[in-house]
């Protein structure tokens, strides 16, 4: 493989199926090199036989179409294909094909050094020289730089629209006309270039129109098509395109993680035959509204529990037509539309639009302006959480906080699903998160719920839709995101509460108030509690209270509090500073449970690999694929992953099939491993040639399912790996962590409940935050079942201090399959002989491998927290694995202890 494909890949992160489009553009160049003069019909036979996808070029110069789903990334794609092209055969003019404005402007965009989502960042030769971009409204002032040799790579960025309606009645397009600096016009110096390659963005916008025709004369090397959808609707249908060289649908790329996971949402037990089209119409929009205010504070949440930015989601209205898009935007506006809240106003002298409307009745400096504001949209200091459209935006819009759809529109639910779906797949994450609101995307589709489901569920549908119940307004719960801190910043003067409800932070308001009777005070005790933060590498919190480091904490905080120059007198000197900060760390000691950082180094060189074994190839039985349904099958899941493992190379020897793909994951060196790796692939081929009739069908199962075979074989080999060292040392990088801000969401009407209360309803026990705790270091904590909550009724009776720890307070990490997952255990607890790691788990999971692998890296973690603490003047860590359903109020530590102890 050319080496420039693995630089390119890695330098820009290509996803997967991008890398893989990257792999077959460098196969397809390296059979046909890319030339002005090649033989269209040679070209074709040698690209036919190894990618039997490809039948035709559909123009007269050789064309391939790569299809990817929506969100996969097809912008990243274009300057992965620039960058391989001009990097690895010289190709210094590329010529990209837009089909509307919004595409357009989006490209020019993307294509310019020191944007957001720059498709050259990484590459270093364009680090200093980027290519230059000539688009199509400044191609003729940029006609002194057509020849200017130390400008060797041009992008060219058109939009075809505007050619289209250019070259209406026979005309010629603009660009066909004479320029008098280049002598001749700029479609005539294009078509002379030697090395011209055309980039069709959403190619099957365009496929047929005469712009595209006219374009079609400048006969390029090579045409490159991007596009999710590889058909052009015809009167009897859909006609797929005949260049297809790799497709990658939507069932993939959900199936892979690579977009969010489309849900329909609708009421419960909803009648749509009770209501008029009117009153469906408001329904749907209110609905709509309140997902997207839920989502809206799960994202916070989410954010902040994860320290990471914090992404402002909006709703999308898809209206009928611009007069009932204008009917919709007056009803939103109204006062009555959730008390006003989504009115445009002025505020600080600017307008502020928390609603726009998006159409094709705009024109001049109003269309500008519209298309300004919606690719804002995505930015976090946008105001705009509610964009009404009509039909303008179904390629091309590019953004990653569309949460919730609301459809107005009248449409079959083929195109309802498709249509609207594609514009809001993308992860602002850039990949899963495991959060269900964070990873969906919504459709409120009240009236055509169960239409939208059994399209979803064809045999041929693209998508598999998740199911989202609304309950009714009259049990609706607004959210609200709560932060919990450590609640000796409540005693030291600051908040260890923070909620956007009112309702919660004054039912969980503290009963205890601060030890520090003078803001003065407060102030010093609060920048004492940030400075002891940064002793964590201490062996122990007791260690704070060393006479050495009491002295070196007061003399940081004096500089915290010290006034600027020039100031009056400051803090330091109303206030006996030596005094607070003893008093702040004696609360921080008191208030923490030490929590060591531990870290396993291995000694000297280090070494690994895998066992020699017997593969268990028993529940292989995949059967050939016929070549003349390969086509058929491309739009399938099934199919597709038959496409991406096969690319219709040939091997002498036929383990290479598998060795080829087994070398690709990380963990394996074919240098290290080549004789096991060829003697597990030999074992797969002799299983193969077990039950199929001849070598031609062990080829075709070897060339298709690749991958799903070395994925098969690789995991079989994870239960033999081995490593190797001289040995290992423990490594306490700190003897305590401070408590990390614990994030969740909760009812904004609930008040705090009572932990020792049971909630009326425990199925929704989840949703409710709970507080009243004695000993517990947060003031409040949530539950994921019943049973939680009574087992910390016995801990608030009996130990010293216990609560339950937040994402990254523990760093214990355990191996599931090839992935080293984080462990957070349930309930951490201090008594006055040990500390208690603590795992409340249904009884019917006790023995699931996953619960085992945690459980086993937990109790390693304990033994190394034990031996640090046993020379720390510390004590010993125990891990307890509690089956659910022996929790009850009457029990002890204790007695849990002796009955669920692991060692």
């Amino acid at each position: 493989m050319n080496r420039h494909v693995n630089a390119i890949a890695g330098r820009l992160s290509l996803r997967p199926p991008q890398r893989h489009s990257l792999e077959i553009l460098d196969r397809v160049t390296e059979i046909v090199p890319p030339h002005k003069t090649a033989d269209l019909k040679v070209a074709l036979e040698i690209i036919r036989s190894e990618y039997p996808t490809v039948t035709d070029f559909e123009r007269e110069f050789p064309s391939l179409c790569f299809a990817l789903a929506t969100g996969v990334g097809k912008t990243r794609l274009m300057g992965a294909f620039i960058s391989y092209l001009h990097l690895a055969h010289g190709i210094n003019n590329f010529f990209v094909m837009a089909p509307n404005l919004t595409i357009y402007n989006k490209l020019i965009t993307d294509f310019t050094p020191n944007t957001p989502k720059y498709v050259f960042k990484g590459i270093a030769e364009f680090a200093t020289d980027p290519p230059e971009i000539i688009t199509g409204d400044n191609y003729e002032a940029k006609a002194g730089t057509l020849f200017d040799q130390t400008l060797r790579c041009k992008v060219n960025i058109f939009n075809i629209s505007k050619i289209n309606s250019e070259v209406r009645g026979g005309r010629s397009p603009r660009i066909k006309r004479l320029s008098e600096y280049i002598g001749e016009s700029y479609f005539d110096y294009l078509a002379d270039l030697k090395d011209l390659v055309l980039i069709m963005d959403e190619s099957h916008r365009y496929r047929a129109s005469a712009g595209v025709r006219a374009i079609n004369e400048l006969k390029p090397v090579l045409g490159l098509e991007l596009t999710a959808t590889p058909f052009i609707e015809g009167p009897k249908g859909a006609v797929p395109f005949k260049n297809v060289i790799f497709d990658y649908p939507l069932a993939r790329a959900m199936q892979d993680g690579f977009v969010k996971e489309p849900a329909v949402a609708t009421q419960k037990n909803f009648d749509a035959n009770r209501f008029s089209k009117e009153e469906i119409e408001k329904i749907k929009l209110e609905d709509g509204i309140r997902l997207h205010e839920d989502v809206k504070v799960r994202l916070e949440t989410y954010a902040r529990q994860t320290d990471q930015n914090i992404v402002k989601p909006f709703v999308l209205v898809i209206a009928r037509d611009t007069t009932h898009a204008g009917e919709l935007l007056k009803l939103i506006q109204s006062d009555g539309f959730f008390e006003g809240r989504y009115m445009n106003r002025i505020e600080n002298g600017k307008q502020v639009n928390k609603v726009i409307q998006v159409d094709s009745s705009r024109t001049g400096a109003e269309e500008e302006q519209m298309i300004a504001d919606l690719l804002e949209v995505e930015c976090t200091n946008s105001p705009t959480e509610i964009v009404i459209h009509v039909n303008m935006l179904k390629e091309g819009w590019d953004v990653t906080n569309l949460y919730t759809i609301v459809p107005l529109r009248a449409a079959n639910a083929r195109i309802l699903i498709e249509q609207s779906i594609g514009r809001g797949l993308r992860l602002p994450y850039g990949k899963r998160t495991g959060v269900s609101a964070v990873d969906r995307l919504s459709i409120v589709a009240h009236d055509r719920f169960q239409e939208i489901i059994d399209e979803a569920n064809r045999p041929d549908s693209a998508i598999r839709l998740e199911k989202v119940i609304i309950e009714p307004p009259g049990q609706y719960h607004k959210l609200a995101t709560v932060v919990s801190q450590a609640g000796v910043l409540a005693q030291i003067g600051g908040q260890s509460l923070e909620s956007s409800s009112a309702t919660i932070t004054e039912s969980g308001a503290p009963t205890t108030a601060s030890v520090f009777a003078t803001e003065a005070e407060k102030t010093v005790a609060k920048a004492a509690y940030k400075v002891i933060t940064t002793y964590e590498q201490l062996p122990s919190s007791s260690q704070l209270l060393n006479k050495q480091i009491q002295k070196e904490i007061i003399a940081r905080v004096k500089e915290e509090v010290a006034p600027a120059q020039g100031e009056l007198a400051g803090v330091a000197d109303q206030v006996d500073v030596a005094a607070v900060v003893a008093k702040t760390t004696e609360l921080v000691v008191q208030d923490t449970i030490d929590i060591p950082r531990i870290l396993v180094v291995p000694k000297g060189e280090v070494t690994s690999g895998f066992n020699s074994f017997t593969l268990n190839p028993s529940s292989i039985h995949y059967q050939p694929v016929e070549r003349d349904i390969l086509i058929q099958h491309l739009r399938t899941h099934r199919q597709e992953t038959l496409t991406a493992s096969g690319n219709g190379q040939t091997e002498l020897r036929l383990e290479d099939y598998l060795v080829r793909t087994l070398i690709d994951f990380d963990d394996i060196s074919y240098d290290d491993h080549a004789d096991l790796l060829y003697d597990l692939a030999g074992q797969m081929v002799k299983h193969l040639r077990s039950y199929l009739k001849d070598n031609g069908e062990v080829v075709n199962v070897l060339q298709y399912y690749q991958r799903q075979l070395a994925e098969f074989i690789h995991s079989q080999m994870q239960a033999h790996h081995w490593e190797k060292a001289a040995g290992y040392d423990v490594v306490v990088s700190k003897g305590f962590t401070t408590l990390k801000p614990l994030a969740f969401t909760a009812p904004a009407d609930e008040p705090i409940h009572s932990f020792r209360h049971r909630p009326p309803d425990v199925t929704k026990i989840a949703q409710l935050v709970f507080g009243g705790f004695s000993r517990c270091l947060y003031p409040v904590q949530k539950f994921q079942s019943d049973t939680e909550r009574v087992l910390s009724i016995i801990l608030d009776r009996e130990a010293t201090k216990w609560f339950k720890p937040g994402r990254g307070q523990f760093q214990i990490f355990y191996k599931w399959g090839t992935d080293q997952r984080e462990y957070q255990p349930d309930f951490v607890a201090e008594t006055k002989d040990a500390i208690y790691m603590l795992e409340p788990k249904m009884r019917k999971d006790m023995e699931d491998q996953e619960v085992i692998q945690k459980k086993e890296s937990a109790v390693s973690w304990c033994k190394h927290a034990s031996d640090h603490a046993s020379k720390n003047g510390g004590k010993p860590w125990k891990y307890l694995l509690i089956a659910h359903d022996l929790i009850a109020e009457n029990m002890s530590i204790a007695g849990i202890a002796a009955q669920f102890s692991v060692k």
